[in-house]
């Protein structure tokens, strides 16, 4: 189910026709996307691929391998960018979004102290920062393809038997 008002669902309408960055990676109940209106490279965004406003509505084929696409999209932004870290942000309450999603963000280590933490939203939608530009975000979310597809980090959403 997807709801006509709702930014991700439109998106979500649309995904044979998305590009690179509004579909970096996905399969049957999660699509990652790179973050629009961000100035840090590799700002992804975990969706629902449904309509869900809370946490406690996902189903729990979405909960069991809510934790594995988190832990593996952080693992391809620390092999791709060579951040230090990755923060992981949850709230839904903007307007046109407030279905679920989580913010995967990949902190680096020369990012500036009042921009670590939740200091780092400044950096998204922020008219005062360059912004990366769709074009960045494209090649990024092909670098990340690249780095599944070649084996220097585990595919989204999959699972080991370690």
């Amino acid at each position: 189910m997807t709801t006509a008002d709702c930014y991700p669902c439109s998106k979500e309408a649309e995904f044979d026709r998305l590009p690179p960055r509004e579909c970096v990676a996905y399969d049957e109940h999660w699509r990652v996307v790179h973050a629009f209106g961000t100035a840090v490279p590799g700002w992804l965004v975990l969706l629902p691929r449904r309509h869900v406003t809370a946490i406690h509505d996902l189903t729990d084929a979405e909960a069991a391998s809510l934790g594995v696409w988190q832990v593996d999209l952080s693992r391809a932004l620390r092999s791709v960018t060579g951040c230090a870290k990755t923060y992981v942000v949850q709230f839904a309450e903007a307007a046109g979004f407030a279905h679920v999603h989580f913010h995967v963000v990949p902190r680096m280590p020369d990012l500036r102290p009042e921009h670590r933490g939740p200091g780092v939203f400044d950096l998204l939608r922020s008219p005062d920062q360059e912004g990366v530009t769709a074009d960045e975000a494209d090649r990024l979310a092909l670098a990340l393809r690249s780095a599944w597809s070649g084996g220097a980090v585990r595919p989204p959403g999959s699972r080991s038997d370690s």
